[in-house]
């Protein structure tokens, strides 16, 4: 007998780092915190096609996704499911910030570790991310997440 499907979302979420600062957008939901670009993934999208436009929409800053720090799979008991893939990036060029707000978000900057705790973060978890690059955290392989036509490499 055949099951329903379980609806899922797909979520892509951003570190980007630039020497020892990183990018944080000024949500405009989400109680107007701070937290790291992010965003659903778009019918057709890839997951890192989905993290590139993200930053660049909510940033302004085009970025080049270099390797996923974790991917995150949860449940929830309404029959449906969350699957959020946290990339690494770096920026592509020099482009500033986002200053002006719109659409979506108030605005981006440039933070250290220490200014972090100037900052109203969405989660705390933002925080540790950010500690664990930093320090060296493992970071894994983009060729982690492939299509399902992919060919295995000798």
């Amino acid at each position: 007998m055949a099951r329903d499907p379980i609806p899922t979302w797909y979520f892509a979420l951003v570190v980007v780092r630039l020497e020892h600062r990183f990018l944080l957008i000024h949500e405009s939901t989400h109680g107007q915190n701070w937290h790291l670009p992010a965003g659903r993934v778009e019918p057709g999208e890839t997951l890192v096609d989905a993290a590139k436009r993200e930053t660049l929409e909510e940033s302004s800053i085009p970025v080049i996704i270099e390797g996923i720090l974790r991917i995150e799979h949860t449940t929830y008991p309404e029959n449906r499911a969350r699957l959020r893939v946290i990339f690494v990036a770096r920026p592509q060029d020099n482009t500033p910030p986002k200053s002006i707000p719109d659409e979506h978000s108030l605005g981006a900057a440039w933070f250290s570790l220490e200014e972090l705790d100037k900052l109203s973060l969405r989660e705390e978890k933002v925080r540790e991310m950010l500690k664990y690059i930093a320090s060296g955290g493992q970071i894994y392989p983009l060729e982690l997440i492939t299509t399902e036509t992919a060919l295995y490499k000798v």
